[in-house]
């Protein structure tokens, strides 16, 4: 991994570091500041790749960029919510082109049930309280299914560096959980702790894929 990819992951830790600190002390522009700006950094590391342009490169940059959207739209106010669903539902879905290239769909069983088991729990804790989100919440949560079964399928059949993209998508669906949990549910305090440092380690790992391959 070359220098340039170094000190971008540095630099992607410690704008992380102050999204979360300004989160919780302020001031809160830093956070309109400091957040899209990490998942930015992140998306030149991605980027900036290794040897040739290649189409996984490509569906990951993309779902990036994707990925940057969707952060500032729920930075903005409530109503906002659902364009930021769909911006990060549009960067599963390249996630999913890219963990898919090169392999296809491959049915696994244990895979599969661990991952629909984890889903089930998660829509039973917020069925009551959804509402009219009800069948946007559920295409969210089958397309980021399908994102982590797609990923874990890459690491056991394909690339073994895939384990890195893997623990991603894991890290993506514990941070929406407690997204979910705290925003439709019970919230709590350190839950913002919880969601901006998954995501950011979810981000960071899937593009470091991009070196690892």
């Amino acid at each position: 991994m070359s220098n340039i990819v170094i000190w971008l992951s540095v630099a992607v830790f410690s704008s992380a570091a102050l999204t979360i600190r300004a989160d919780y002390a302020g001031p809160h522009w830093q956070v309109y500041l400091f957040k899209p700006l990490t998942t930015f950094v992140i998306l030149l590391i991605a980027i900036y790749g290794e040897g040739s342009w290649t189409p996984y490169q490509g569906f990951i940059a993309i779902g990036l960029v994707f990925s940057l959207a969707g952060d500032i739209f729920l930075m903005l106010p409530s109503e906002r919510f659902i364009a930021g669903l769909s911006s990060f539902l549009l960067a599963h879905l390249f996630y999913i082109a890219a963990f898919s290239s090169g392999v296809g769909f491959d049915y696994n069983p244990w895979l599969l049930t661990l991952l629909l088991g984890y889903g089930g729990i998660i829509y039973a804790l917020l069925a009551r309280a959804l509402n009219k989100m009800t069948l946007s919440v559920l295409l969210y949560m089958a397309v980021i299914l399908i994102m982590a079964y797609q990923a874990g399928n890459r690491w056991l059949l394909f690339d073994q560096a895939a384990l890195w993209g893997f623990l991603g998508t894991i890290l993506f669906l514990v941070s929406d959980s407690v997204l979910a949990l705290n925003r439709f549910r019970q919230p709590f305090r350190a839950a913002q702790a919880v969601v901006l440092s998954s995501y950011f380690l979810a981000q960071g790992l899937i593009a470091l894929t991009v070196f690892l391959r």
